[in-house]
Formats: structure tokens, sequence, C-alpha cells
């Protein structure tokens, strides 16, 4: 199968050098280049490329609309980003729009060939460090996420329900957020009721498995 690709990077020199380095590899095709978002939407309808390599940095449109864009009306046609932008805004934001690869210009020639590859084939390839921000990311919203799944509780029973995690009494807990004792009581029977727990000890077990507080 013969990749047939289209560069886009508003740098001439840069899309010269990567058509030296693609032009050499039997099984990619220079299919057309474009220094603008514009052009390269115009080609896009023209030329049918199965591939863009694409520079987040253009002059008129960023990369990320023109991705968008492509994924909206070319589904069909898979996108790599090739960019100086390491940062987890852009590469997010790519993400977001449907890329099926990212990588930096820093990269090794044989990183962009197996992400264009991969990516022609339906995969989707991320450059090592910025896979690993994608794996911190999904972590961190996954301890986010269980430390909010609170099973109906109102935002005032979280937070008791997170001071009685720590062990604080109910005297502390109504000082602490400028209600009185009984309502924290009642907070209290509110939460172990609607989470079928019956001790402090089995609240704290509660509050520990999902990320409230820690062990």
């Amino acid at each position: 199968m013969t990749i047939r690709l289209l560069l886009v990077d508003d740098h001439a020199v840069i899309r010269s050098g990567l058509r030296m380095l693609l032009e050499s590899e039997a099984d990619i095709e220079i299919a057309g280049e474009a220094g603008t978002g514009r052009k390269a939407l115009e080609l896009i309808g023209q030329i049918n490329p199965d591939l863009v390599l694409m520079d987040i940095g253009l002059p008129d449109i960023s990369g990320i609309e023109v991705t968008q864009q492509i994924k909206q009306n070319w589904p069909n046609v898979a996108v790599v980003a090739l960019t100086i932008h390491e940062d987890e805004e852009y590469f997010f934001k790519m993400l977001q729009v449907g890329v099926n690869g990212y990588v930096p210009k820093r990269a090794a020639p044989e990183e962009l060939l197996t992400a264009i590859r991969t990516a022609a084939e339906g995969g989707v390839y991320l450059y090592p460090s910025l896979a690993k921000l994608l794996v911190q990311d999904y972590l961190a919203s996954d301890r986010e996420a269980a430390a909010n799944v609170v099973d109906g509780l109102t935002d005032r029973e979280r937070e008791v329900l997170t001071h009685l995690a720590e062990g604080a009494s109910n005297e502390i807990i109504a000082e602490t957020l400028s209600i009185s004792p009984k309502t924290v009581n009642r907070h209290r029977e509110n939460i172990m009721r609607k989470l079928n727990l019956h001790s402090r000890t089995e609240l704290v077990k509660y509050a520990i498995r999902k990320g409230i507080i820690q062990a």
C-alpha cells in the first residue's frame, strides 16, 4: 500500500527536508504541499490524500482548526501532527479534534515514519514523552473521579463525610463549617443511610476506597 501524503508546514525549508526524507520511502508518495491552513483544506478536496502531516503553528488558521475541519469533512483522512509544541495545551487540543499521531520536530526520522505508517493503517501513534502526559492525565482524572463518586450525596454531605472520615467530632465539624452540631448529626445520619454504612469504621473505609482521604 502506498500512502498518499499532504505536507502542511509554513516553512518551505522544512517542507523540502521532509519531502527528501519521505520520498526515499517506497511506500510513501508526496501528493501535495501547503504552507497555510486554507491551502491545505483546498488541496485535500483536490488530491484526496490518505494522510496529512500537519504543523500546528500555521500563519492563517491553526493546525488544530484545520485538523478539526478535516475530521468533520474527510473523516477517513488521517492526520499526524509534526510540531515544535510539546506542552499539554496543544497536545490535548489536537487529541480532542481527532489527531491520529503526534510527533515533535526533534524526534528521530524513524519515529516520524512509524507515526505515519501507524496512522495510515488506522492506528494512533503518540511520541513516548507525550504518551506519558496522557497517562498522567488519565490517572489524575481517575483519582478525581473516584473522589467525586459520592453516591447521591449533596455538596454539604460530602464536606461532612470528609471531616468525619478524618476523625473530626461533630462539634469540630460544626465549627469548621459554621453549622450547628445538630445539623452535622443530621448530615451524618443521611450519609450513613445513603451509603448503607453502619459505623465510623465503615465510613472511613469507604472514604479511603473512593480516594476522599488517604489511608
